[in-house]
């Protein structure tokens, strides 16, 4: 039975009945992003009480939007087929949200996870498409990835190693994604901190990875 019962028949209706509880999305946001262990999913969303994490994952694997899996010696959470076909609906979420992103609130953290998806959204692969291979080691805040562009394909995973362009940023690299700061003044302000690697790439990054706000 859904957590709640707006008393329609709809679609609408009633995917918000199965995932329209506080917190369920951010789960399945962070699960497109790969499976998790419970510890990590509440790691992930800080603030949830861990009573409304156990909860929203017995709904979510009630509706068949989530399993549970033994991997070796424990036990994840991972999206089904059906979950995963939520992911779209995910990204045009985050791009519909970004356009009244704003700047953070002073408690507000930025998770490897939302970055992730963050970055998913934004990536344009018919762009990508036509440049060369090109790998960017990252630090948004507390969140250290490895971005991998090939063609068409993306790959983000956590974590540093060998890039063609490494650079740290705050929150204000949305001006760039979004195209209000240019790559040069990115970096000449101090919005973008080149690590290692050509700091012309950036404008490569920003080519590839655009959002209007």
């Amino acid at each position: 039975m859904a957590a709640r019962d707006y008393g329609q028949y709809g679609g609408v209706t009633r995917a918000l009945e199965l995932i329209g509880e506080r917190w369920a999305l951010l789960i399945v946001r962070d699960l497109l992003v790969g499976p998790r262990r419970y510890g990590e999913l509440a790691a992930g969303l800080a603030r949830i009480p861990s009573n409304i994490l156990a909860a929203r994952l017995k709904e979510l694997q009630a509706a068949g939007v989530i399993r549970r899996a033994p991997r070796s010696r424990i036990v994840v959470y991972e999206l089904t087929p059906y979950g995963r076909g939520l992911e779209p609906v995910v990204l045009a979420l985050g791009a519909w949200g970004y356009k009244a992103l704003g700047d953070p609130r002073e408690e507000q953290v930025i998770t490897p996870d939302s970055m992730t998806i963050d970055l998913r959204t934004a990536f344009r692969p018919q762009v990508a498409a036509s440049l060369p291979p090109t790998s960017y080691a990252t630090r948004f805040g507390f969140a250290e990835l490895l971005i991998r562009v090939d063609g068409s394909a993306l790959d983000v995973s956590r974590g540093d190693g060998p890039a063609d362009l490494a650079f740290s940023a705050s929150h204000d690299i949305r001006r760039l994604i979004s195209g209000e700061l240019a790559p040069d003044r990115a970096i000449a302000t101090g919005v973008v901190e080149v690590l290692h690697g050509r700091g012309e790439l950036l404008e490569r990054f920003a080519s590839t990875f655009h959002l209007p706000a």
